[in-house]
């Protein structure tokens, strides 16, 4: 497995953000044709995807990033995939070729796909397919959720998953409605869910200075993450700005362009947190 640098989990230089649709072909239907594809799990709404690695889960992942989410995470760093009408419309075929196309690629270095968002589980016909044509490729497959909409997971759906990236955006119930706009509860659910099916779990959590940093919230997300016997790693994500622009460029109010990153000593102090419940965390 390979092992990512801190710095290049999800704020590092390297990662290639908003790379767009480029190289899929967009499908063009009708209204009636376009409802009913998407009911059938055959065509989805897409921001972008892109080919990176030791950042969406292990080796080189081909990420495709879904249109579409029911949280408005204060610190979002990818605002423009909130709204799913915003997506371009790409059918599982093409993205199936797109995954045909790298398996060399994820034999070689030990990756797979990475289904991301906005919110994927919005989505979770369209994703389904996906895992299991992957599945029926031998790629590995990893989700990267909040654990909300954990209730559009159906069983056969879930046996088609290989690691969920489980972002748990505060252990704090009315910090997290602060962050998110929604209630905790459907993430720790999906979560107990995750751990009983066998699930391997990386849990995601952002430190961001006057927001989730007290002390007591990051007890509370390590406590989460201890119950949970299938987490295998907890990534600390240093807050940073690289989505400020996005969210002026669409004319939404940042409620955090006076907060600064956390230093690195914030950072680490927290990551004790968790190594001190013996949970592998970067």
């Amino acid at each position: 497995m390979n092992q990512p640098h801190a710095v290049d989990l999800l704020t590092g230089a390297e990662r290639r953000l908003g790379a767009g649709i480029e190289g899929l072909e967009e499908t063009v239907l009708d209204r009636p044709d376009r409802l009913a594809s998407i009911r059938a799990g055959e065509l989805a709404s897409i921001h972008s995807w892109e080919l990176v690695t030791a950042v969406d889960g292990p080796g080189t992942r081909l990420t495709v990033f879904f249109s579409g989410c029911p949280l408005r995470c204060l610190y979002c760093h990818n605002p423009d995939t909130m709204v799913m009408r915003d997506g371009q419309d790409i059918s599982l075929d093409e993205l199936v070729k797109r995954i045909r196309r790298y398996r060399s690629v994820f034999r070689a270095s030990g990756g797979g796909i990475t289904l991301s968002g906005g919110e994927v589980l919005m989505q979770p016909a369209f994703a389904a397919n996906l895992l299991h044509a992957a599945h029926e490729m031998g790629v590995h497959t990893a989700i990267d959720t909040s654990g909300f909409l954990g209730r559009h997971v159906s069983d056969q759906m879930l046996e088609g998953i290989d690691l969920v990236l489980l972002d748990v955006k505060s252990g704090d119930e009315d910090t997290y409605k602060t962050v998110t706009g929604r209630d905790l509860q459907p993430t720790i659910e999906f979560g107990d869910r995750l751990a009983e099916a066998g699930t391997e779990i990386w849990v995601r959590f952002v430190l961001v200075p006057g927001l989730t940093d007290d002390p007591a919230n990051i007890e509370k997300v390590a406590d989460i993450a201890s119950r949970w016997s299938t987490v295998s790693r907890v990534e600390v994500l240093p807050f940073h700005q690289m989505g400020q622009d996005k969210w002026e460029n669409l004319g939404l109010a940042y409620q955090l362009k006076d907060t600064p990153p956390p230093t690195n000593e914030q950072v680490e102090a927290a990551r004790e947190v968790f190594r001190a419940r013996g949970i592998t965390t970067y």
